[in-house]
């Protein structure tokens, strides 16, 4: 087995606010895709793409990751799995491909580390038989049971890793979840406040995805790695899409898959630091840093405790939103 990579491998920056799916089997739309808001975007030959069109959709990727020009997005490609008859002959075509505009794969249902070796060990003998110098990284989508159990290991598998995501659908099919929507909450998922004597009872409704995401998230960060919430199937629903946006914001997810433009805009809002969070975050580094001069370690700061966990959430934020200028501005 190989050494697992160290913990918090360092990874590029990249923006991951929303994550555009396009698929495979649709040029048409492809221009368009590049246009967008969209941080990156993720060209599909698996979910999006029937089987007979799957070798079709694999020659549009090659000629678009040629010939478009995708700007300063973060692109990538959504391969089939592992156990497909697809699979080595897509990272055969995207890897041996050489070209420079490619960052990253994107690996779906990772059931455990032996997958992502084994993805490994292909491109590195890809890219050392074509003397590719560009290293190309890997996103993994945790859609499984299998592969929520073995997250952690996943995570730290290799170094080539750069992001982990959650593909709600096909994980409420592996557990057998009585749910057809894709990312949003199941109406009898909850449950109900104790009786009364006037027998009212309010009826809770409890986040079915929490625990996967909790342990996604755990997993991504501690190992250096961006985490990605799934996509919310009612692209009509903007209002269910923020808040479910807003809800792995605050868990610490970096993003969110998208698969309708008009969710673009409402994710890169969300993941990002509000005007407030950010002033916020610099009035208490500056009164941190007035304090930490006469000797204070913790301080009150308008009716908080300020210490040195605070510091570290106000500099992720101020941080974050300085790198998302950054790059804005390219």
């Amino acid at each position: 087995m190989k050494k697992q990579a160290t913990i918090k491998s360092v990874v590029p920056f990249r923006l991951n606010r929303s994550e555009l799916a396009v698929p495979g089997s649709r040029p048409e739309i492809f221009e368009k895709a590049a246009e967008s808001d969209s941080d990156a975007i993720f060209l599909d030959l698996e979910d999006s793409v029937s089987v007979e069109r799957k070798n079709k959709a694999r020659e549009f990727i090659l000629d678009a990751i040629r010939n478009l020009n995708w700007k300063n997005k973060t692109l990538s490609v959504r391969v089939n799995p592992i156990d497909t008859d697809f699979f080595i002959k897509d990272i055969e075509k995207l890897v041996g491909l050489n070209k420079q505009r490619l960052d990253l794969i994107m690996l779906p249902k990772v059931n455990s580390e032996r997958d992502v070796l084994k993805l490994e060990k292909i491109v590195n003998q890809i890219e050392k038989r074509n003397k590719i110098e560009k290293k190309v990284g890997f996103e993994l989508i945790i859609e499984t049971a299998q592969g929520l159990i073995n997250v952690n290991k996943i995570a730290s598998s290799s170094k080539r890793i750069e992001s982990l995501h959650f593909g709600a659908a096909d994980f409420a099919a592996s557990i057998g979840a009585k749910t057809m929507s894709i990312g949003g909450p199941h109406h009898q998922y909850g449950t109900l406040s104790p009786t009364s004597s006037k027998n009212e009872r309010n009826f809770f409704l409890n986040d079915i995805w929490q625990v996967a995401l909790f342990n996604i998230v755990v997993a991504a960060k501690a190992y250096g790695l961006r985490a990605i919430d799934c996509p919310y199937g009612d692209f009509n629903d903007n209002e269910g899409f923020e808040a479910l946006a807003k809800s792995s914001y605050s868990l610490g997810f970096d993003g969110k898959m998208v698969i309708h433009p008009k969710q673009i805009k409402i994710a890169n809002k969300i993941f990002m630091p509000t005007k407030k969070e950010l002033s916020d975050a610099k009035l208490m580094l500056k009164a941190v840093e007035k304090s930490s001069k006469i000797g204070k370690g913790a301080i009150a700061f308008n009716g908080k405790l300020l210490d040195i966990v605070t510091i570290k959430q106000a500099k992720n934020i101020v941080q974050l939103y300085d790198k998302t200028l950054e790059k804005n501005n390219d």
